[in-house]
């Protein structure tokens, strides 16, 4: 288990800056294939499954992740593939909550 996935996302709202590319970067090392947008506002992961069914299943958890943690990516859900993107909406940028909510993504 990473750093990142052992800590709680804390409510953000949009009294701090975003992180910008050398703090995000920093961050993107501890997580697995997430991809840093090129103006440092989200990262992103795409993930496969062998069916639509496999896919759902991953939202959903996925979902009760989110919830658990107060923190909500976008998701965009097709026949065996689900992209995931993050950002901190109330900053418009990049926060540690995004980083936190990916690794735990990554442990499923």
């Amino acid at each position: 288990m990473t750093e990142l996935a052992q800590k709680k996302c804390v409510a953000c709202e949009g009294n701090v800056a975003p992180f910008n590319r050398e703090e995000a970067q920093v961050l993107l090392k501890q997580l697995h294939a997430w991809t840093l947008s090129g103006d440092a506002r989200w990262i992103s992961k795409d993930f496969t499954f062998k069916d639509f069914a496999e896919a759902l299943a991953f939202v959903n958890k996925v979902g009760a992740i989110a919830e658990a943690e107060g923190h909500h990516p976008d998701i965009q859900l097709s026949w065996g593939k689900v992209a995931v993107e993050l950002t901190t909406h109330a900053i418009k940028g990049l926060s540690e909550n995004d980083f936190i909510l990916a690794a735990k993504i990554d442990q499923l």
